[in-house]
């Protein structure tokens, strides 16, 4: 694994790569993981499982999933993979109920699994399955399936929430990116909502707002591969640093300042974002073109 450059590091959320302390927080426990089958997901499993958790992978793509349990079990490591469709409620409440059945109340749930669109307005038109599926994928599956899981955290009287979510929902949201970051944003807004009543059960959340991840997700944005970022193993040392030290946040350096100048030059963001969308364009993808990855 490269080492990430200095505006690597500068643009992105800090992390922990010391593996003896990550061991010790997570040896032992077990941890849901949502999209665990590609991305950041698959990093933060096979580095969970290489320190002795027993990880519970999530993911819609089982062959994928099960390869990646393969690899951890073969390794020594302790891993279940389950297929789990995100914007079908039911059915993740079935997920739920199956893995407390198998495995108990769970000590970490990691909120990984995500779904970005970035796609401009008049392109939505005719597109109402946006808006539903980011929706499903982003806010109301996970909380779906939190619903199931903390009943039993709260008798056990301990748990750590982790959720993956977006310096977008932090910052003045720009254009093409609505529905994606308001389906991150009502899950932000729901975690941060209800992490008070979770705290007096003994169960820790840390919210995580990811800058650029190189990942299947990003790619075929093309403005995403000449930005600062980093990949998924990289990525994954953040995630450490969630479960190591158990913040309420993780966030870049910067956010905090530009989300408190977003507010207050909210005219002149305006501005640059009509700008900055007049002189980009949609990407293939969102254009309804087909893109080889």
């Amino acid at each position: 694994m490269n080492a990430p450059t200095f505006l690597d590091r500068l643009s992105s959320p800090p992390r922990d790569t010391d593996r003896d302390r990550l061991r010790a927080a997570v040896e032992g426990r077990t941890v849901v993981i949502t999209g665990a089958s590609y991305g950041l997901g698959e990093a933060t499993a096979r580095a969970l499982g290489a320190a002795g958790a027993k990880v519970l992978l999530a993911a819609r793509s089982i062959d994928q999933l099960d390869a990646v349990a393969s690899d951890i079990t073969s390794a020594g490591g302790s891993a279940h993979a389950y297929d789990l469709d995100l914007t079908d409620l039911d059915g993740t409440s079935a997920v739920a109920a199956r893995l407390l059945d198998e495995h108990g109340a769970p000590d970490v749930v990691l909120n990984n699994a995500g779904m970005s669109m970035r796609r401009s307005l008049e392109l939505q038109y005719d597109r109402p399955q946006d808006f539903e599926r980011t929706m499903a994928v982003n806010y109301l599956g996970p909380v779906r399936l939190l619903l199931g899981l903390l009943p039993a955290m709260r008798d056990a009287g301990q748990g750590h929430l982790v959720n993956v979510s977006t310096i977008g929902v932090r910052i003045p949201p720009g254009p093409r990116w609505g529905a994606y970051q308001a389906s991150k944003g009502a899950f932000d807004t729901w975690a941060r909502s209800v992490e008070p009543e979770l705290k007096t059960a003994g169960i820790d959340m840390t919210s995580i707002y990811m800058a650029l991840i190189r990942t299947r997700m990003s790619a075929p944005t093309p403005i995403m591969r000449r930005l600062p970022g980093l990949d998924a193993d990289q990525a994954a040392d953040v995630v450490a640093r969630a479960l190591t030290r158990r913040p309420r946040r993780i966030a870049p350096w910067w956010v905090t300042p530009t989300e408190l100048s977003g507010v207050a030059a909210e005219r002149l963001v305006n501005v640059v974002y009509s700008q900055s969308f007049r002189r980009s364009a949609d990407s293939e993808r969102a254009l309804g073109h087909e893109v080889q990855q």
